[in-house]
């Protein structure tokens, strides 16, 4: 893109600042396009991902249909490993929209688009406090750097698998987000256009809804929803020497006492009913064990995050050093006599090294973990790239850094890289048991070879881009890049593979709903899919082990009969392994991989009796015959 369609773009955007109500329309409809792209599209287009999501649908179904909202249960057990909020939000979508997965994954989703939302307010707010000569030379720079903002922080890998998930970790992530960016618009706020805000025995209003969402997070995930704001805002206060002045501002206690309020009735009720068994389970594996021990066989080498963040954030993530090395924020002695307003930058520095460096201590490591920095990374590389866009007054926008040179033609490289992986993606994907055909049906498909076409194509963008000067191009090829391929191949993929994996599932779910009859037990034999729990709506006996399945069947069989029998649902394979008699089962159903059967109890006594019966017909015959002979 030329800058002389820069400067026309920046000319436009200048009349549009001038009537607020148009930017604010328009700024809606951007925060309502990227959000429907990000995470309203086929949001529950496809079935619930095992092996966490339906963990959670299931909860909150139960809780929805019992009104039991204090314990949580999954298949007639309590389940504690995460607090009540996402059950809850869950459980209101259920009321509203039904039990289906758009319910499931809609708290997600507007957790995801309300710290977007935020973020674009505050990048907006932040750079509108600019001098005077800032907003005559650059009067929309503000709007382009919120778009931008808001858009590399709704289209990056991370944030859109969780975003698009019916589990806890978004809902998490916009707790602790917009409790940050709460808080530093409430600390900048309070020399807003040089002027002291009044005192008041009330923090102001930024300061209070950072507190409520704190207590937010804590009833998402725990205690980390306010040891991560806390280790943040103390470590920006103390970066700055601004510890006791901004916590007098603050109020503290008070700021304590609406978290307790609001956070600690619940857990108090949930104790109350379970005792020591919640305490341990939740406080003690699911959190202190975490941080302390590997949990799940979930482990990982120290540099483990530096590869979730270039792939998570990807593409935008080779300009994330970049990034840091524009702030120099090791220059302490200039962010000392910034006004308060300017330091947002250096916040979310100190958000996204605060965030990163706790995970990377802890010794459990899984990728949601580092969820929670994706906004300050987006909040990065959008300021970043407001130093590139020109000025009415200049005929070109601020040349690069070499440091930015490099970025740029590593992300030529990552764009090639990716355009040759995706072409090895079948090697690279392994096999799936549950989905054992999947490799097949996605070469077929044609999706991979057009995947790795849009990668090149961007690498070729950003190169070309680079060698003609055109630096605002650069970040619009990185989203263009990224947009082409969540809709041309990531959304046919995901369908692809929900009806390779989970599709089977579902209908079996259906099956089982309408052939299970009273008193049966349904069990499943080899592997572990919540799904089926939710879809059926009935308990299922998990049995790892075909040899203890069998035992199981056996000890059933010579149990007083309460049923005619019991429903095992298994993979082909495992049902092999079992060596059941034909005539002792009755075929059910059979989809993908899995075969679901009914096992009768009468047969498998008959057969038993059959059998003890068999030997000694064997030795009257023998005896018979030696009579004969002795004759």
């Amino acid at each position: 893109m030329k800058l002389s369609n820069f400067h026309t773009v920046d000319r436009w955007f200048n009349k549009i600042a001038q009537r607020p109500s148009l930017a604010v329309t328009l700024s809606v409809l951007w925060l309502m396009l990227i959000g429907w792209i990000g995470y309203g599209w086929n949001l529950g287009s496809v079935g619930l991902v095992d092996e966490t999501e339906p963990l959670f649908a299931e909860a909150s179904r139960q809780m929805f249909i019992t009104g039991d909202w204090i314990t949580p249960f999954f298949n007639g057990v309590t389940r504690f490993d995460k607090p009540a909020l996402i059950y809850w939000c869950q459980a209101i979508a259920y009321s509203i929209m039904g039990v289906n997965e758009w319910a499931v994954r809609l708290p997600s989703a507007i957790a995801a688009i309300a710290v977007i939302s935020l973020a674009f307010y505050t990048v907006q707010w932040h750079l509108g406090q600019q001098d005077i000569a800032e907003q005559v030379e650059r009067p929309t720079r503000r709007y382009i750097t919120a778009a931008i903002a808001a858009a590399v922080m709704a289209l990056n890998p991370e944030m859109i698998v969780w975003g698009r998930t019916g589990v806890s970790d978004m809902l998490l992530t916009g707790c602790i987000a917009s409790s940050l960016l709460c808080f530093f618009l409430g600390y900048a706020s309070k020399e807003e256009n040089g002027t002291k805000v009044s005192h008041s025995l009330l923090p102001n209003k930024w300061y209070l809804a950072c507190y409520v969402l704190i207590a937010g997070a804590i009833l998402t995930k725990g205690p980390v929803g306010i040891v991560l704001p806390g280790i943040v805002i103390l470590a920006f206060l103390l970066y700055l020497g601004k510890l006791g002045e901004v916590l007098r501002e603050m109020r503290p206690l008070l700021g304590l006492l609406i978290i307790l309020a609001l956070s600690v009735p619940w857990y108090a009720l949930v104790i109350w009913r379970n005792g020591w068994n919640y305490i341990n389970s939740f406080f003690g594996y699911h959190n202190l064990d975490r941080f302390t021990e590997v949990v799940n066989g979930h482990s990982a080498p120290w540099y483990f995050y530096f590869l979730v963040v270039l792939l998570g954030f990807a593409p935008y993530s080779v300009y994330l050093p970049v990034a840091f090395a524009r702030l120099k924020f090791w220059q302490r002695s200039q962010w000392l006599v910034q006004e308060r307003s300017l330091q947002l930058g250096l916040f979310a520095c100190v958000w996204f090294l605060g965030v990163f460096g706790f995970f990377t201590i802890a010794v459990t490591k899984l990728p949601s973990y580092v969820l929670p920095l994706m906004p300050a990374a987006a909040i990065l590389v959008a300021l970043l790239w407001s130093d590139y866009f020109p000025s009415l007054s200049t005929s070109s926008s601020r040349s690069p850094q070499k440091f930015f040179w490099f970025s740029g033609w590593t992300n030529v490289f990552l764009f090639s890289a990716l355009s040759v992986a995706i072409l090895q993606i079948s090697q690279l994907l392994g096999s799936d048991q549950a989905a054992p055909n999947f490799r097949q049906t996605l070469q077929n498909s044609g999706l991979i070879e057009l995947g790795s076409s849009i990668w090149f194509l961007s690498a070729i963008s950003v190169a070309f881009l680079l060698i003609t000067r055109r630096w605002p191009g650069i970040i619009a090829a990185n989203l263009l890049g990224f947009v082409a391929f969540l809709i041309v191949v990531l959304m046919p993929a995901m369908f692809l593979m929900d009806q390779e994996r989970q599709l089977p599932l579902r209908e079996i779910s259906n099956v089982i709903t309408q052939v299970k009859q009273p008193n049966e037990e349904l069990v499943m034999v080899g592997f572990k899919k919540p799904s089926v729990v939710f879809y059926s709506h009935k308990q299922v006996n998990f049995i790892k082990l075909t040899i203890d399945a069998i035992v199981y069947i056996q000890n059933q069989t010579n149990m007083p009969v309460k049923a005619p029998g019991l429903i095992v649902l298994a993979e082909h394979k495992n049902l092999v392994k079992m060596d059941l008699p034909p005539d002792n089962y009755e075929n059910l159903a059979s989809k993908g991989a899995y075969q679901l059967i009914r096992i009768s109890f009468k047969k498998m006594k008959q057969q038993k009796q059959d059998i003890s019966l068999k030997p000694e017909t064997q030795d009257e015959q023998l005896l018979k015959k030696s009579e004969d002979l002795s004759l």
